[in-house]
């Protein structure tokens, strides 16, 4: 290298790294959105930015590390479109006070370039019974806490925080302090079901030490809540697929727990029964029954607990729709337990039904695969799933099998499972999930192989079974089992 030519050469490195540098986005706008309920929280931010400068096409979110830890699902996507946008998030780290996500942009903004992103979450246990213990004739109130301000590496010009209830029955909720530097009118509002901090104006790039501990604080709010807190501990979630018998067989052995506040002093029955005579509901932390949507066709529904045979349900089935038509409606079962479930109270029991296979596994000629479309979980309204394992049984002699996740699995592996009238044993499929919630509705497809001797298996099993048991009974009857046989005359 010529030695002229170093400091033109350093002199261009120091511009790259000013130019990189450069603060490339301001928000115009910040709107976080709150919907408070039991075990979930929807939490909709907003994000009106602005480019400041040309070609850039990622944008950075930032998170406190705990709110990123209790969020279980997370989308980006453009205000009023459905396509998620692809993000990369870091790895967490000790000495960074906030959890960065990278957006990657459907188009690089010019500058001056606006563009509103929304970032959706929901959160798990973050709201906990206040107080934590309630008599049968209580209300149920929770409580929960969050940031004052939503944190950035851009600056903010205006920002707003909204936390919404389903009922206006609110408790109590923070004022904030120490917040003139960005508003002179009230920092904080409500209206009804809705409490409302901000706006507050001219925020400084938020995601460093120095404005997290100047100016950041913890907000409470405290509320009634008119519905069951319902967690479901663990959640194990059984398909078999049978060929043979056109069926898939579904079985989910559940364990549930009411999460409200505990009961206080002695369950009563009598008080329970005049309760609902005498109101159209019972408290919101008591569970008497549970309303679950099943698919359409079911048929040999069984449910029951650690004792037995539970035969206070109800369901309302409805038939398959024609192969092609969506479904319109599903089937619904009303299962009502032995017991009310208070709070603080457990409740184990397992749930299962057979669906034609049709509905679920189809043919694909072009690959020469059967196709599996099973969903992951029955949805339980509201409801948190803190350990969660599905398992798929395919037909013995299954292979070249592939499976394709809606969200990636914690853990997936594939191991054999045996039953009656098994040879080998067939492939089993097993995922493993936590903390999931009703955004996580979704089907896990699964492609396979069935060979024709695979298929014939079954029935040879079965012909090698019998022709074995006549065979030991022809067997059986030509020994002689008498201790003095007579003899013939």
């Amino acid at each position: 290298m010529r030695p002229h030519r170093l400091p033109l050469l350093l002199l261009g490195y120091l511009a790259s790294v000013s130019f990189s540098s450069a603060v490339p986005f301001e928000n115009n706008a910040i709107v976080r959105t709150l919907e408070l309920g039991g075990s979930l929280v929807h939490v909709t931010t907003t994000y009106a930015i602005k480019a400041l400068e040309p070609g850039v096409k990622t944008y950075s979110l930032a998170l406190n590390p705990e709110e990123r830890e209790k969020t279980s699902w997370l989308q980006v996507r453009i205000k009023g479109e459905k396509n998620e946008l692809p993000i990369d998030e870091s790895e967490p780290d000790q000495n960074r006070p906030y959890h960065l996500i990278n957006v990657k942009l459907p188009r690089a903004l010019a500058v001056n370039g606006t563009l509103n992103i929304v970032l959706e979450t929901v959160q798990t246990h973050v709201t906990k019974p206040w107080p934590e213990r309630a008599s049968q004739t209580e209300d149920q109130a929770l409580k929960f806490a969050t940031d004052l301000f939503v944190i950035s590496p851009y600056s903010t010009g205006v920002q707003r925080t909204k936390l919404r209830i389903l009922n206006p029955r609110i408790i109590s909720f923070t004022e904030p302090k120490n917040v003139t530097p960005f508003t002179l009118d009230s920092p904080v509002t409500r209206a009804g079901a809705t409490v409302t901090y901000g706006p507050y104006n001219n925020i400084p790039a938020s995601a460093n030490q120095d404005f997290l501990l100047t100016h950041q604080q913890p907000i409470n709010f405290h509320y009634y809540h008119d519905q069951p807190v319902i967690e479901l501990l663990s959640y194990s979630r059984s398909h078999e697929i049978s060929h043979w018998g056109a069926n898939l067989n579904t079985e989910d052995k559940i364990h549930l727990y009411n999460a409200g506040p505990a009961l206080k002093g002695h369950f009563s029955r009598l008080q329970h029964q005049m309760q609902g005579f005498y109101q159209p509901k019972s408290q919101p932390h008591i569970i008497p029954a549970l309303s679950l949507d099943l698919p359409p066709g079911v048929s040999n529904v069984y449910y029951y607990d650690t004792i037995g045979n539970v035969s206070t349900s109800h369901l309302r089935a409805v038939q398959s729709p024609p192969k092609g038509m969506p479904v319109k409606s599903p089937s619904v079962l009303d299962l009502r337990p032995r017991y009310p479930i208070m709070g603080g109270w457990n409740y184990s029991f397992t749930l299962g039904f057979d669906t034609p296979l049709a509905d679920s596994v189809g043919w694909d000629a072009k690959t020469g695969k059967y196709v599996a479309e099973l969903p992951i979980m029955t949805l339980f309204p509201a409801a948190v799933i803190d350990n969660a394992q599905v398992d798929i049984v395919l037909p013995e002699g299954a292979t070249d099998i592939e499976f394709f996740t809606p969200y990636p699995a914690i853990e997936s592996q594939i191991s054999t499972h045996v039953t009656y009238l098994d040879t080998t044993g067939r492939p089993k499929l097993t995922f493993t999930y936590k903390n999931l919630t009703p955004k996580h509705v979704d089907n896990i497809y699964v492609t396979y192989k069935v060979s024709l001797s695979a298929h014939l298996k079954k029935p040879i099993a079965v012909a090698v079974a019998f022709l074995s048991l006549f065979g030991i009974a022809m067997f059986v009857r030509r020994i002689e089992t008498s201790i003095d046989p007579k003899t013939k005359a």
